[in-house]
């Protein structure tokens, strides 16, 4: 990784996603942009008569000040990090600054289960995610200070999956992370044997230029629902983070034959990774 973006609002939620990013940084050698975003409105920012222009200047020193004390974190020491101000709360934006700076990642800070709404049923981070064309680390109530030894996937082993899997596999290999893949099968899901099973596992890991040998090591977990399934054996495998698959603008993913609901990362204590489809 190159560049990672941290969208701040001086939250102890965004303190956490910082430290992260910070924590990414030092082990990749990256750059940290931090981003604020205020929320001025249109008729603040247009207006010509000067007191206006005036209210405008001084929100924007206002949230300089605030910002660079935030910015005054010992763990950022050795990091080389940007802070960018935006007039605006459009959080479509952080896709086009994502784009200008050409960055890797993007790293969010969530409320998790403390608000079933924040993450993404209408909420900052699911516009984020929605826009992004790079993958989104939503980090929860603890950041990520220490090597990640264990990465989940939840896997349909459709072809949606096969460009998202591929880009998770890149990213985690590069932290020295181990990747596994889990298969959920839920009462609502549309019956399969174990050999069709097997068989869709075949296709997805010929198409992945994998060994299917490897196959053996993916793991099945029955349950039922998905997010049940996911989060029981993340549990239960002491994963350090989840991955996920997303639409994008379409919302969150349906990556598995019934769907999943953005419970997973509503309910999830870890952090979640998400990979655009």
């Amino acid at each position: 990784m190159k560049k990672i973006i941290v969208p701040v609002d001086f939250s102890i939620y965004s303190e956490n996603a910082l430290k992260t990013a910070a924590f990414l940084a030092k082990e990749s050698q990256a750059e940290v942009i931090v981003v604020h975003m205020l929320e001025l409105s249109n008729a603040i920012v247009n207006q010509s008569e000067s007191y206006a222009q005036q209210e405008t200047v001084f929100y924007l020193k206002l949230a300089e000040k605030r910002f660079n004390k935030f910015l005054q974190k010992d763990f950022l020491t050795g990091v080389k990090v940007t802070p960018i101000i935006k007039h605006f709360k459009i959080f479509s934006e952080l896709d086009q600054l994502a784009r200008e700076e050409n960055a890797d990642l993007i790293v969010m800070g969530s409320k998790g289960t403390s608000g079933l709404s924040e993450m993404f049923i209408g909420s900052n981070t699911e516009k984020v995610i929605r826009y992004a064309h790079v993958p989104v680390l939503v980090v929860k109530e603890i950041a990520i200070t220490q090597k990640i030894e264990n990465a989940v996937f939840a896997c349909d082993f459709s072809d949606d999956d096969v460009t998202p899997y591929l880009e998770a596999k890149t990213f985690f290999e590069k932290l020295n992370c181990n990747l596994e893949l889990v298969y959920i099968s839920t009462p609502t899901t549309k019956f399969k044997s174990t050999k069709e099973i097997e068989e869709k596992m075949t296709l997805f890991f010929n198409k992945i230029n994998e060994d299917v040998s490897e196959i053996s090591k993916v793991k099945i977990i029955s349950d039922y629902s998905v997010e049940k399934g996911v989060l029981y054996y993340a549990n239960k495998s002491k994963a350090d983070i989840l991955t996920v698959a997303t639409h994008g603008r379409k919302g969150i993913s349906h990556f598995f034959e019934g769907s999943i609901s953005e419970d997973i990362a509503n309910h999830s204590k870890l952090p979640v990774l998400s990979f655009k489809i």
